[in-house]
């Protein structure tokens, strides 16, 4: 008898380009080896290290003993809206926030997708500075858009400038996703550079899509320079995405915020409402109490205090036990992105298996963001465990002849 093999049935062309992300699969790879008992020290993860703070944590509790827990308001809490709104307000002063500007989502990465989603389509190009966060093609991709990859100056902190997005601007290009602080970077693009992005994209009716997760984590003063520091005029077409996650060590709590002229945000909202509705309601309450108390500021800046330190500590090692190793130095969010094709011509897939493998060091090759020449290493970890993991990259670099 002939048996009879079925195939599976063929996915949607909706994923035809849809690919895993790799920094949850280099996070998942460091947890399969730790429970298989190896000695593995994880620094590809892209989440601080710290507790959310205790008035924070505190409210999400009370709101659950509250009987918050029912359905929330499909675009966010009335209160969450305007303490985001308050709270930009006062990192950019003279900036306007109407919480009607504001749509709270399930994390940051959905605000992205809401904001592509409903901005771009078919036959649109969207522009992204690379090297890029794993995720920003893959949404472009899925709102059936074309992402179009600009590579940054290595002698600028891998960022690009107005002329390199005009090098690369024809009729079919309509958006432009920037993030800054970069990930996987830790470049900062100053405020006459985002002045002079805005500029180019007034003149070609370009939508700005700018990724500011991670403006409090910035080791210069305050905040880091924003898109929103700008007049208004200047930025008509503008979406700002924020959130919780970073800023205040939330990233479980999934509380991010898109910022846009309120026709956009409507059409979010309604996007929003007929795939997750309203983000998580106790956690939206706990977001309240992040963005309005003053204890949680504090807090704040002590873990910027502790990323700077930390960040330090790398570039020195760097400069003084591999000298012949380039690198971005990071000025804002906690990655260290560090070149890896001169020692022994490894690409960066091969340094990170290798490193992996025989020195139990985790970080994510360069390839997931762009490039596979560098490599990123988050200091978002323990000062014990940043120190074992340098002196075990270090020693590694040194006996590959780097």
């Amino acid at each position: 008898m002939t048996r009879v093999i079925r195939l599976p049935d063929p996915l949607s062309p909706n994923l035809s380009h849809l690919k895993a992300s790799e920094t949850i699969a280099i996070s998942a790879e460091a947890k399969r080896r730790k429970a298989a008992g190896e000695d593995v020290l994880d620094l590809g993860a892209g989440e601080p290290d710290f507790d959310t703070p205790g008035p924070v944590a505190q409210a999400g509790i009370l709101a659950i003993q509250h009987g918050h827990t029912r359905y929330p308001p499909n675009a966010g809490l009335a209160e969450l809206r305007q303490a985001v709104a308050k709270n930009l307000a006062r990192l950019s002063p003279g900036r306007t926030i109407d919480p009607d500007m504001v749509v709270i989502s399930s994390g940051s990465k959905q605000s992205l997708f809401n904001a592509c989603f409903s901005l771009f389509g078919p036959k649109d190009k969207v522009l992204i500075p690379s090297p890029a966060w794993v995720s920003y093609p893959q949404i472009v991709h899925l709102s059936r858009a074309e992402p179009v990859m600009i590579p940054g100056e290595a002698d600028w902190g891998l960022k690009v400038s107005a002329k390199d997005l005009e090098r690369h601007t024809d009729k079919l290009v309509r958006g432009l996703i920037l993030c800054s602080p970069s990930n996987p970077t830790g470049a900062v693009y100053t405020l006459s550079e985002l002045k002079a992005i805005a500029a180019w994209a007034k003149k070609h009716e370009v939508w700005i899509v700018a990724d500011e997760i991670y403006r409090r984590i910035f080791y210069g003063e305050g905040a880091a320079p924003s898109f929103l520091d700008l007049p208004a005029e200047e930025t008509e077409r503008l979406v700002v995405i924020t959130g919780a996650s970073k800023a205040y060590a939330m990233t479980g709590w999934r509380i991010g915020a898109a910022i846009a002229p309120p026709h956009v945000t409507k059409a979010m909202a309604n996007l929003q409402s007929h795939t997750t509705t309203g983000a998580n309601h106790p956690a939206q309450w706990a977001a309240v109490t992040a963005y309005n108390d003053p204890e949680v500021e504090q807090a704040v800046q002590r873990m910027v205090q502790a990323f700077a330190r930390r960040r330090d500590r790398v570039c020195s090692r760097f400069r003084d036990d591999a000298p012949g190793v380039e690198f971005v130095e990071p000025h804002g969010a906690f990655y260290f992105y560090f070149r890896v094709d001169g020692i022994a011509g490894l690409s960066s897939q091969d340094f990170c298996q290798r490193l992996i493998t025989e020195v139990g060091v985790a970080l994510v090759p360069g390839s997931a963001f762009g490039d596979d020449r560098w490599v990123r290493l988050s200091y978002a970890c323990s000062d014990k465990e940043l120190d074992a993991a340098l002196d075990r990259i270090i020693q590694f670099i040194k006996a590959n002849g780097g």
